[in-house]
């Protein structure tokens, strides 16, 4: 593989480890700062890809964005309140939406499982052809992506530093502590929850805009992409402050999307894909312990190298 094939690889991986790495921000709220696991990702994302694609294919391929966001946001409301107010835990009221959203999916597509956007005006066609004829013509789907990521990256950085912010971290270290300072933790689990929803629902939207359809499983797996992108980050910038770790989750989608991109380029069958994303997930998970876990064994070798001198002896 020389250097001009490996620039337009580079190019696909980035651009889709953008789109997911709204996704892997969305799950920074919630599950790092939050720490609440809403299983409800795959279908949020799939919603936030229904809601926009037919806002968009009726003809308003820019309100098609805040309309994912309003739907995604809404999404996050529904499980919120099941956790919140009806007493579900978090893992099964995550389930239970993302299985009711399969049917609603299907009823926003008009009762059909697949959307086609080919002649239909999105906010990528539209800056492609304004970027006509220009250096960055190629490179339209990047510059959208970055730039969502980069207003929710700042978004974030500034939201989690105040009062509210604040309190929704609060939230998730010690509920107990939230309580007795006069702050309602259901009111921060459900603004949490429902910000890091509408990530998703954004990611969703862009990713089907950007690629001309809509499937109903373009949902299925992100909430195990999301998460091994997040603990990637955690192993490459393990310290530091809110921005540093959101980076880092960034990062850690575009290598994830980087090794899908790589395994795919390899003839690596379809079906296969499933099992990577489980291999990178333990891999990442089990590398902070590892790294604890070599001194200890570096100690052991040299005791038992040293021992085994003494016998010679």
């Amino acid at each position: 593989m020389n250097f001009s094939d490996m620039v337009p690889l580079l190019q696909t991986a980035l651009e889709l480890g953008l789109f997911s790495a709204l996704t892997v921000l969305a799950l920074y709220l919630s599950y790092s700062m939050l720490n609440v696991c809403d299983l409800s990702t795959d279908g949020c994302f799939t919603m936030g890809a229904t809601v926009g694609a037919v806002v968009a294919i009726s003809g308003h391929p820019f309100l098609s964005i805040p309309a994912a966001i309003l739907a995604g946001m809404l999404s996050g409301l529904i499980v919120a309140f099941l956790q919140t107010k009806m007493g579900v835990e978090s893992l099964l009221a995550g389930i239970i939406v993302n299985t009711a959203w399969y049917s609603v999916n299907i009823a926003i597509m008009g009762n059909s499982s697949l959307l086609n956007m080919n002649k239909t005006d999105t906010v990528f066609s539209i800056l492609k052809e304004k970027l006509e004829g220009t250096f960055l013509a190629g490179s339209y789907k990047l510059i959208i992506a970055a730039l969502a990521v980069l207003i929710v990256l700042v978004f974030l950085s500034f939201f989690l530093k105040t009062r509210l912010g604040l309190a929704i971290r609060a939230t998730g270290n010690n509920p107990d502590m939230v309580k007795s300072s006069s702050i309602n933790p259901a009111f921060t689990t459900i603004v949490g929850l429902c910000i890091a929803n509408a990530f998703t629902a954004l990611s969703g939207c862009l990713l089907a805009q950007s690629q001309k359809s809509v499937n109903i499983d373009i949902g299925s797996g992100m909430v195990t992409i999301a998460l091994a992108s997040l603990l990637i980050g955690g192993v490459i910038i393990p310290r530091g402050g809110i921005t540093r770790k959101a980076i880092g989750a960034v990062i850690g989608a575009f290598i994830f999307r980087l090794v899908y991109t790589v395994a795919l380029r390899f003839n690596m069958p379809a079906y296969m894909l499933k099992l990577v994303s489980s291999i990178i997930v333990i891999i990442a998970i089990s590398t902070p312990y590892l790294k604890r876990q070599l001194p200890l064994l570096k100690r052991r070798m040299a005791l038992r190298k040293v021992g085994t001198n003494g016998e010679e002896r």
